[in-house]
C-alpha cells in the first residue's frame, strides 16, 4: 500500500497548472500540508466551490458564477465600446488596468490553419451577432500580436467592414521601457506609431 499515493497524485495535478513543474508542484503541495489549517482547508473548500459555480457569460464569455457576468449586466458598460479579446485572462488585464469602461467580446482563442481553428471554433459568429444587436459603434481589436492574432484581426476587421468603427491598441514602447531592452518589432511598430507632440 502506497502511503503517499493521495499526496503524489495531488503533486501530479499541481504540476498540470501554468507555471508549475514536478519540483514547483511538490513544494506548493509541502507548503500547503504544513499549513493545512491556514492554506489547504481553506483552498480545498473554495476550489470546491469554484468547481460547482464557476460558468462562462453567456454574452461575451467572460467567467463569472452568473449567468451574465458584472460587466455585461452593468449599463454604466452599455456605451457602444466593445472590446475584443482573445481569452479570459486578456479581458482580465484590461480590467486591472482600468482604462476601459465598455463592454468586451473574448473570442476563446485564435483562428489558426495549422491547428484547424476556424471562424466557428471561436465566438466570431456571436460576435458580429452582437453589432446589430446591442448598438455597438466602436469594435477595439485588442488580439494579441502575433501572427494567428493579427490573422484573426484582419478577419474580423473584414467580417466588420463598413459596419462600425474599428480600432486596434497602440502598439510600441511601453511605459518605463527603456529602447536598449526593446526587441526588433516594439521599435518598429513605436517607430510606425509615432504622432506629434
Amino acid at each position: 500500500m502506497n502511503s503517499t499515493r493521495d499526496i503524489d497524485a495531488l503533486i501530479e495535478m499541481m504540476a498540470k497548472l501554468p507555471g508549475l513543474g514536478p519540483r514547483s508542484a511538490r513544494r506548493a503541495v509541502l507548503h500547503l500540508i504544513r499549513k493545512r489549517e491556514l492554506l489547504l482547508i481553506p483552498l480545498a473548500d473554495i476550489l470546491q466551490t469554484v468547481a460547482a459555480t464557476a460558468r462562462e457569460c453567456g454574452i461575451c464569455g467572460n467567467i463569472g458564477t452568473t449567468d451574465i457576468c458584472d460587466i455585461c449586466a452593468s449599463e454604466k458598460r452599455a456605451n457602444g465600446l466593445l472590446c475584443v479579446v482573445e481569452d479570459v485572462a486578456d479581458l482580465w488585464a484590461m480590467e486591472r488596468a482600468g482604462a476601459f469602461k465598455g463592454r468586451y467580446h473574448v473570442l476563446g482563442g485564435t483562428l489558426s490553419a495549422l491547428d484547424q481553428v476556424g471562424p466557428e471554433q471561436l465566438r466570431i459568429p456571436r460576435l458580429i451577432g452582437r453589432i446589430a444587436q446591442e448598438s455597438i459603434t466602436e469594435v477595439i481589436l485588442a488580439l494579441n500580436m502575433t501572427i494567428d492574432g493579427q490573422t484573426t484581426a484582419h478577419y474580423i476587421a473584414d467580417q466588420l467592414e463598413a459596419q462600425v468603427r474599428l480600432t486596434s491598441l497602440a502598439q510600441g514602447v511601453p511605459i518605463g521601457g527603456e529602447l536598449d531592452y526593446l526587441d526588433d518589432g516594439t521599435i518598429s511598430a513605436a517607430l510606425t506609431a509615432r504622432k506629434e507632440l
